[in-house]
């Protein structure tokens, strides 16, 4: 039942079968569906690596806890590979705009900031004491509009 790559976590059918409490024609079923893909021996014997026993678990999940069939377990696992590699490509593509900000950003000048801000210089207003106010209206409306600000 051993086999020599037992150590790197290869194991036979008839052990998977016993571990996980399912016939070994389940395993052959989950091959010939293309829900597993044991490597083989020199003699042919079907070989399940740790990747396909956590494999074997996700799918044991779907088929015993969630009531999945064959048919809805591989769409899973389909959207669940394409998950994963849209996953690397978005990583791939954040590592990409990392390498390139860091590189621009070491291409500048020190002290400059990623986009160019435009200053006009401050120039000081004159004060409103050197110059003052023009007055319009006669005194009667200055205090006639004093009296309604007073009503309100």
């Amino acid at each position: 039942m051993a086999t020599k790559r037992k150590s790197k976590g290869a194991y036979m059918i008839s052990a998977v079968a016993e571990m996980y409490d399912i016939h070994p024609q389940t395993l052959r079923l989950y091959e010939r569906e293309g829900l597993l893909l044991p490597s083989r021996s020199d003699g042919n014997t079907r070989l399940y690596t740790d990747e396909d026993l956590e494999r074997l678990e996700f799918i044991l999940n779907l088929a015993r806890d969630l009531g999945v069939n064959i048919a809805g377990i591989a769409i899973v696992l389909q959207m669940r590979e394409r998950m994963e590699e849209m996953n690397r490509q978005m990583q791939g593509f954040v590592d990409y705009v990392r390498t390139e900000m860091l590189a621009r950003m070491q291409q500048q000048q020190p002290g400059a900031g990623l986009v160019p801000v435009l200053r006009r210089p401050i120039v000081p207003q004159r004060a409103a004491v050197d110059k003052p106010l023009p007055l319009k209206g006669s005194v009667a409306a200055v205090k006639s509009v004093a009296k309604a600000a007073k009503a309100r």
